[in-house]
């Protein structure tokens, strides 16, 4: 097996092991506290030496990988920390409450741990329409991303922000740009919004620990900026309509599901796709990408101007779609590259990308990319 392969493997099999025995601590009882300890000094040392390993592998791992590795083992000292401090403050309660009742922490879920084995397509997708189950608290391999079941805040809001709700409350021409700063965030997530031009700031690279795009109609959103430094662990992208979303770069796996009439813009590992139609996607993908019940897809490289030095330099997989729907010999019908001469150039992607306000609009952006405006009969 090739050494790259080998110690993703390893690597993801060991931080999922990691994440596993954060998940134990709260069920050791108080009564075994030595042994809490013990717990949780064995996964200090678990990550000191995956982090040894790591650095040991720099030679052959991939640039795009070792980010991938640094994004975990944040994530996992991360929650790490966010157990012991929800012990301590359990610990603190009982002992407040002297018998009488006491104060449950509000859960709060780890945060997904970048680049699992559930994520890759080499090591998880079959032939089977249905994605394979995932054991907690790796990253979903269905189409949603991992959710925050506990948490009973509405989509796109945080600590009492709600992101969404000031983006519709802000009235305004479409050519005018709406840059929620998601500064206060855990993730990013976008709803229910038409005919809004949305660019996220640098400041909401703190909460790219997934995203989730829904229910969007003739809208233009743009996430690149904060995921240059701090890539998506997964993405979602739903029910998107007549619309352009740059995505950038994502670490795990990219699920797009009922988008038609659109365009797409993604860096990932892995890319599945569901019952799309008429949509374009401009990719870097280092696996096969999966496409299921889809019409009308077209696939181009994805502009230079989104992808790193190395990126540009390693293996594009783009073009090597799976239709896991056809199983004939020939060509899939279902798919098709797009013909050079039809792909947006390099300095109209430069820009939009600059978010300049004198592009005519959303519909302006999405007549310059090929999207037609679509009308309802």
């Amino acid at each position: 097996m090739d050494p790259k392969e080998q110690f993703y493997r390893t690597f993801q099999a060991t931080a999922a092991s990691l994440q596993e025995q954060i998940n134990q601590l709260p069920h050791i009882t108080v009564a075994a506290g030595s042994e809490r300890q013990d717990a949780i000094e064995s996964i200090l040392g678990g990550i000191s030496s995956l982090t040894t390993q790591v650095a040991d592998a720099s030679d052959y791992v991939p640039a795009y990988d070792k980010r991938t590795y640094s994004s975990t083992l944040k994530n996992l000292t991360e929650n790490l920390e966010a157990a012991r401090a929800k012990l301590a403050a359990s610990a603190a309660a009982g002992a407040k409450s002297k018998g009488r009742f006491q104060f449950k922490p509000r859960s709060t879920p780890p945060k997904p741990i970048g680049g699992a084995v559930g994520q890759d397509a080499r090591y998880t997708f079959s032939s089977s329409s249905n994605p394979p189950p995932n054991p907690a608290p790796l990253p979903s391999s269905s189409s949603d991303p991992p959710s925050n079941s506990n948490n009973p805040e509405p989509a796109g809001t945080s600590e009492g922000k709600d992101y969404n709700e000031e983006i519709r409350s802000t009235s305004s021409p479409t050519n005018i740009i709406r840059r929620p700063s998601f500064s206060a965030a855990r993730d990013i997530r976008l709803s229910d919004h038409s005919d809004v031009h949305i660019v996220l700031p640098p400041s909401a690279a703190n909460a790219t620990s997934a995203g989730i795009l829904t229910n969007l109609q003739n809208c233009v959103v743009d996430m690149s900026a904060p995921t240059t430094t701090s890539p998506f662990s997964s993405l979602a992208l739903r029910n998107i309509t007549h619309g352009l979303v740059i995505a950038r770069s994502v670490s795990g796996s990219v699920h797009v599901t009922g988008v038609r009439n659109s365009v797409l813009v993604v860096v990932a590992r892995q890319v599945r796709i569901h019952e799309c139609s008429n949509t374009t996607l401009y990719l870097y993908c280092r696996s096969h990408p999966i496409i299921e019940d889809c019409s009308g897809m077209r696939f181009a490289p994805a502009p230079k101007r989104y992808l790193s030095e190395d990126e540009r330099e390693e293996l594009n997989q783009w073009d090597q779609v799976d239709d896991f729907k056809w199983l004939k010999a020939e060509h899939s019908p279902n798919w098709a590259i797009l013909p050079e001469e039809e792909r947006v150039p390099e300095e109209v992607w430069k820009t939009i990308g600059d978010g300049g306000d004198d592009d005519g609009g959303v519909d302006g952006i999405l007549r310059r990319i090929g999207v037609g405006k679509e009308t309802t009969t």
